[in-house]
């Protein structure tokens, strides 16, 4: 995962014709579906190239040895941009706090390539900060290198965490100085490489319903069924249950966000992903303690995207979604499918908390009483939300089952205004671990290891490894942050 300092060296070259990253089998599925959909690009030119990061594990994961791949192979492909054509700028449009913006597309990035992984899925890479494109506005099409610490960091947290989301698989700094109105100017410059299922968006057929063209909708939705939902292309009610099944993983999603704390701060429909997974999450931010008012942007002035807001903007975005699907599926049945939502976001947070709380099977109503009286506690007296579940993992004793005064004795995590609703709390914890066989304590311990990081991915972690880097040019920190996220230390 950690790159060598001499990527950029001209004795460090790589040869396209052995760069396992070149010789990848890339296929032009969103190419195939023609000049509609996409503008061929070309990338920037870099006056420097240094690996910061390559993730060797998206590496296995489509089959390549990471011990064959050298930086240089990196840089070569997602530095330097060789042997890889045509790149394509993508188009859509989208809502962006509630105001319909046409003027979008990819804008600072493009679709590099596309190639199939080990478990026989189509995977995208998609640049972030390689330079303009006709729906750049008038920027520069270039990524900070903050920005992408920033994303490195969170997708490997979230992926660790168990949330569906995209991946980097590499970051380049790239020599450049931008101006920038939210960070101090001039700052360093970066390329990155994303890798995920699709970076179609809810937006891509926004703006196909923009453009009233009813037969490109249908196009894409038939290339989206056969290229990500093939279990559905021979079933005569296809198009409805692709829509119901996106539902479904979309309230899944945001259930993963919620019980991790995570605030994606950037909720607009050209963010959403067709494939259900988090990307495009800019100013995100894991919250503190437990505060459902909590946003993570500094420009969300009202709060729409506030963390507390997440289901429902999710579920309002799958029903603007509705105008352009209307094209193809029947209104009715896309409906009736949204009112699922809230079901399936109720059901994977429920059980995604049960396990952060050590259970796996109780009866619903005690699930449901459990996970009530621990945000109210948490609500009530403001305790950090992750060293609150890292206790849990940290002290869990089989001697909690025996007397509930041993569940979190060994932390000072309140003062004595707030023991009250801790006594609450701990009183219906030890009724639950009564009513659970002894044997189940063992699975208990287990799931609140694998559920519960010690470590948070929250601002003040963030800007301490900005820091070092930025003033010393010192890396260390970031790698050290990196690995105790992938191994939830």
């Amino acid at each position: 995962m950690t790159p060598s300092d001499h990527s950029d060296r001209p004795d460090f070259a790589a040869d396209s014709a052995q760069n396992p990253l070149l010789q990848l089998d890339y296929e032009p599925a969103f190419q195939s579906l023609g000049e509609d959909y996409s503008d061929v690009v070309a990338a920037a030119e870099f006056p420097q190239h240094l690996l910061r990061f390559r993730n060797d594990a998206v590496l296995t994961q489509i089959g390549l040895n990471p011990a064959q791949v050298t930086d240089a192979d990196f840089v070569q492909a997602f530095g330097r941009f060789e042997g890889r054509e045509p790149c394509l700028a993508m188009r859509y449009h989208g809502y962006q706090f509630g105001e319909y913006n046409p003027r979008l597309g990819d804008g600072r990035g493009f679709l590099y390539g596309q190639v199939r992984g080990q478990d026989g899925r189509l995977y995208d890479f998609g640049t972030k900060g390689s330079g303009t494109t006709p729906y750049s506005r008038g920027g520069d099409g270039r990524l900070t290198l903050k920005g992408g610490v920033r994303e490195v960091l969170a997708s490997e947290a979230l992926h660790h965490l168990g949330v569906t989301t995209s991946r980097c698989l590499s970051l380049i700094e790239t020599g450049d100085s931008l101006w920038r109105g939210d960070e101090p100017s001039p700052t360093r410059a970066s390329v990155m490489v994303r890798f995920s299922h699709s970076h179609i968006r809810f937006g891509t057929f926004e703006r196909l319903f923009a453009l009233q063209r009813p037969d490109l909708i249908r196009n894409l939705l038939d290339h989206v069924l056969q290229v990500y939902y093939p279990h559905l292309w021979d079933q005569p009610d296809r198009y409805s249950r692709f829509y119901a099944e996106l539902v479904q993983c979309t309230a899944e999603l945001v259930a993963q966000w919620m019980s991790v704390g995570f605030c994606h701060a950037v909720l607009n429909t050209d963010n959403m992903s067709i494939t259900g997974e988090s990307f495009d999450y800019g100013p995100y931010a894991f919250i503190n303690t437990y505060e459902p008012n909590f946003t993570a942007a500094y420009f969300d002035y009202y709060g729409r995207y506030a963390y507390a807001n997440q289901p429902g903007i999710c579920q309002s975005n799958l029903e603007m979604l509705q105008r352009p699907l209307a094209a193809v599926i029947p209104q009715a049945e896309m409906e009736s499918a949204l009112k699922e939502f809230t079901g399936h976001y109720a059901a994977a947070y429920r059980q995604r908390m049960l396990q952060r709380l050590g259970f796996e099977q109780i009866g619903i109503v005690e699930s449901e009483d459990l996970i009530e009286q621990t945000l109210q506690f948490l609500f009530k007296t403001q305790v950090n939300y992750h060293l609150f579940f890292a206790e849990l993992r940290r002290q869990f004793s089989p001697l909690w089952r025996v007397d509930a005064g041993h569940i979190l004795s060994q932390t000072s995590l309140l003062t004595d205004e707030q023991s009250q609703a801790f006594e609450s709390w701990r009183s219906l914890y030890h009724h639950l671990l009564v009513n659970q066989p002894e044997s189940e304590l063992a699975g208990i311990a287990d799931r609140l290891q694998r559920h519960n990081p010690l470590t948070a991915l929250v601002r003040p972690e963030i800007e301490a490894v900005w820091e070092a880097i930025a003033t010393e040019d010192n890396w260390q920190p970031f790698y050290t942050l990196l690995k105790r996220l992938q191994t939830l230390s």
